[in-house]
C-alpha cells in the first residue's frame, strides 16, 4: 500500500488491518481460558466498581500500592516472622514490608475471605442447619461448639467463625451460602481475583492446611481492606466476647459464649502507646505458624492494616506485631 498525501488515513487503515489479522489469526488456535481478557476486565475482574451509570471508582484509590521491595526491615526485629506488612490507608503509604509477595499459608486468616464472600452472597438473618460434615473436623481443630442439626443464623455463624475461629462454623457458612463447600470455594477464588489478590489460591473456607491453599501478605491486605468495608464484619471484629443464641437439633434454645482469639482485645498483650486496636483475625497451623491480620488506628486516626505471617509462637507473633504498630505511629 502506497501512502503519499493522506498519511494519517493510511496509517489508520494499516492498524485496522493488523488488528483484524491478529484477531482472526492463523488456523484454529484455541483461546486460553485463563487469559486476562483486557477488553472485558474492568467490571469482570473488579478493577473498577460501578457506583452509578456514569461513575466508576478505581479500587486502588483507597489502597496502599506496593511492589516487592522490602521496607523498614531494620527498624523491627524482622527475624520474628517470615513475612509482614503495615499499610497506612490514611496516607496510602506502606510503612513496613518484608516479603509481602512471598507465598505463605494463611491458616485461619482464610476466614476473612470466607466472611467477605458470605456477606456478599448471603443474608445475615438466613438460618442454616449445621451438617455432620461441618462438625467432622480434626480432633485438634478449633471449634465453635456446634452440633449436627443445630439451626443457626449466618450472623451467629460469622461470630463463631471470626471470634473463636470455629472451623465448624466456616463449613456451615459455606454449605449454607452455596449449598456445598466446593461451590463456595469457587466463589472465594473468584472474589479474591476480583479484589486483585492474584497470588492466592484457596482450597477450603476454614484455612486447614493444604499445600495448594496459599496467599501472601499483600493479597491478604487487599482482602482484609475489602472486608472491613462491610459493617457486620467490622462490628464482629471489635467484640471481645459474644453470647450466641440459636436452636439445637432438638428444637430447644442453645446458648454459647465465644471469646475472641485477638490477644489485644482480651488484654493478654499490651497495645503500643498511641495505637488503638480495633480488631483482627488470628490463624495458626503447624505449617503456617502463627498469623495475625489487624486493623488499628494511630494517634492521627489513620486506619492501619498490619499483617504478620508465620511467626514461630503466639507470643512472638504479638511481640512482632507490636513492633510493627510502633512504626505506624
Amino acid at each position: 500500500m502506497k501512502c503519499t498525501n493522506n498519511s494519517r488515513k493510511c496509517l489508520a487503515v494499516a492498524l485496522v488491518c493488523v488488528l483484524a489479522f491478529s484477531l482472526v489469526g492463523c488456523g484454529s488456535k484455541k483461546v486460553d481460558p485463563n487469559a486476562y481478557r483486557i477488553y472485558e476486565s474492568s467490571q469482570e475482574y473488579g478493577i473498577i466498581e460501578r457506583e452509578s451509570a456514569n461513575t466508576e471508582v478505581l479500587l486502588a484509590e483507597r489502597l496502599c500500592i506496593a511492589d516487592n521491595t522490602n521496607i523498614a526491615v531494620k527498624k523491627a526485629d524482622s527475624d520474628l516472622a517470615e513475612a509482614g506488612g503495615v499499610f497506612n490507608e490514611g496516607t496510602k503509604k506502606t510503612v513496613y514490608a518484608k516479603d509481602i509477595y512471598a507465598r505463605k499459608y494463611p491458616a485461619s486468616t482464610t476466614k476473612i475471605l470466607t466472611a467477605y464472600v458470605a456477606l456478599k452472597y448471603g443474608k445475615l438473618n438466613d438460618v442454616y442447619t449445621v451438617s455432620e460434615n461441618a462438625c467432622d473436623q480434626p480432633y485438634d481443630s478449633t471449634m465453635a461448639d456446634l452440633s449436627p442439626g443445630d439451626k443457626i443464623s449466618l450472623k451467629e455463624l460469622l461470630h463463631g467463625m471470626l471470634m473463636v475461629s470455629g472451623n465448624d462454623a466456616a463449613i456451615a457458612i459455606a454449605e449454607g451460602v452455596s449449598g456445598d463447600v466446593p461451590s463456595f470455594v469457587k466463589l472465594m477464588n473468584r472474589e479474591a481475583k476480583r479484589l486483585g489478590a492474584t497470588h492466592s489460591h484457596f482450597i477450603n473456607p476454614n484455612g486447614l492446611h493444604h499445600d495448594d491453599h496459599y496467599t501472601c501478605v499483600y493479597d491478604m491486605y487487599l482482602i482484609f481492606s475489602a472486608a472491613i468495608q462491610k459493617k457486620p464484619f467490622l462490628s464482629i471484629l471489635k467484640k471481645p466476647v459474644y453470647t450466641a443464641n440459636f436452636k439445637g437439633a432438638d428444637g430447644n434454645p442453645k446458648q454459647v459464649l465465644w471469646e475472641t482469639t485477638n490477644g489485644y482485645l482480651t488484654g493478654e498483650y499490651e497495645v503500643p502507646e498511641g495505637i488503638t486496636v480495633i480488631g483482627g483475625k488470628t490463624g495458626t497451623t503447624g505449617m503456617a505458624g502463627s498469623c495475625l491480620v489487624l486493623l488499628s488506628r494511630n494517634a492521627r486516626k489513620d486506619p492501619i492494616i498490619s499483617v504478620v505471617f508465620h511467626a514461630d509462637y503466639r507470643s512472638t507473633l504479638f511481640q512482632f506485631m507490636s513492633e510493627l504498630l510502633k512504626l505506624a505511629k
